[in-house]
């Protein structure tokens, strides 16, 4: 046994939830997002520029976002690089394979394709053939073996949820921008979630709203201590920065959830906000106006499908009043006697930034 475990040491496969909840999945979510939802933003400029030119370039990007997950997944769990070339092949066939779960499939093989690599690699004298041929193998056969379960499973939970907003979309409006949102600011991935299970139509809404009012309402709120610097870097970066603060006081994350549980219902039974874009934007808030760009994409092609006849005013007062507004008033009116009472004490929201 204890050959074994210095055996796995040695070879850097750390066997923890860290590493594979955390690391492989935000790791899964930048591939996801430098192809697929990068590729989607690239087409529909294309399309409403009619430049030809951005709309191939978009199609070749997101054609690719099996291989570029599980390279960014390879990549997170320090694979040699032998390994992690290997995983563009095991990627495609677990995203091709998994479906609408195809996310997650890449995700669960990946890892282990990553790790079986790992194990063999620099194990013999023509590693260049046997390094590639074991990873290949082992996560393409692995991708048959699983892919298919995981992404119907996926596909369940994610057509559940998007059922039961819609049956209930203001109990559901609640409980979706909550959990989302507090994902997204703890150091897992909200977008890979959502990518995962595939979260788009009014549940996609939902979480769209309590990602933003998460990072809207960590950016206001902090503003006395912050300034500038950290409305920018939490408003348009992450409000995960306040993660440590949060460990000191988790008080001051009261106002953003309580924000978050108000704009989700506002969302899904008042402005029937849809995201319909790729579904990883759901898990975005206001990161770069990723969700912002998503919804938008996805009226695009509701519009192309039929299923909109046209964006209106009310949708754009929508998606302003719930990414930017209501985020940052409703959090600054909880907040604000919690200061007075001294619940959020003075430095309590500070940066190192």
């Amino acid at each position: 046994m204890s050959k074994f475990k210095a055996f796995l040491e040695r070879k850097d496969i750390i066997i923890s939830a860290r590493r594979y909840g955390i690391d492989a999945m935000s790791a899964m979510a930048n591939g996801l997002f430098a192809s697929l939802l990068i590729g989607t933003i690239i087409s529909t400029i294309g399309k409403q520029a009619g430049l030809d030119f951005l709309v191939k370039t978009g199609d070749y990007a997101s054609a690719v976002k099996g291989a570029a997950m599980a390279i960014a997944i390879a990549y997170a769990l320090k694979c040699p690089p032998l390994v992690m070339f290997s995983l563009a092949a095991v990627g495609y066939a677990a995203d091709t394979l998994g479906g609408a779960g195809g996310p997650l499939a890449v995700l669960i093989i990946a890892i282990i394709a990553s790790e079986i690599g790992k194990a063999v690699s620099k194990e013999t004298k023509v590693d260049i053939i046997v390094t590639p041929v074991v990873t290949i193998c082992a996560g393409c056969f692995l991708s048959m073996l699983l892919a298919p379960p995981i992404g119907k499973a996926a596909g369940a939970v994610g057509g559940a949820i998007m059922w039961a907003t819609e049956l209930q979309p203001f109990l559901m409006g609640i409980i979706v921008a909550v959990i989302v949102g507090v994902a997204l600011t703890l150091p897992i991935s909200s977008a890979a979630i959502c990518a995962a299970l595939g979260l788009t139509g009014l549940a996609g809404g939902a979480a769209v709203a309590g990602c933003c009012a998460q990072m809207i309402g960590f950016a206001v709120m902090s503003y006395p201590e912050n300034k500038a610097g950290g409305l920018v870097a939490q408003g348009l970066g992450t409000s995960m920065l306040q993660m440590g603060n949060i460990v000191r006081n988790p008080k001051i994350w009261i106002p953003p959830i309580i924000a978050s549980a108000v704009c989700g219902p506002v969302a899904t039974c008042i402005f029937k906000l849809q995201m319909n874009g790729a579904a990883v934007s759901s898990g975005m808030g206001t990161c770069g106006l990723v969700s912002q760009i998503g919804v938008y994409t996805g009226w695009i092609t509701d519009i192309e499908n039929g299923a909109k006849a046209a964006i209106t005013a009310f949708d754009w007062i929508g998606l302003i009043l719930i990414s930017f507004v209501l985020p940052a008033v409703i959090t600054l009116l909880v907040a604000m006697p919690m200061r007075k009472k001294g619940i959020i004490g003075e430095n309590d929201l500070k940066l190192d930034i």
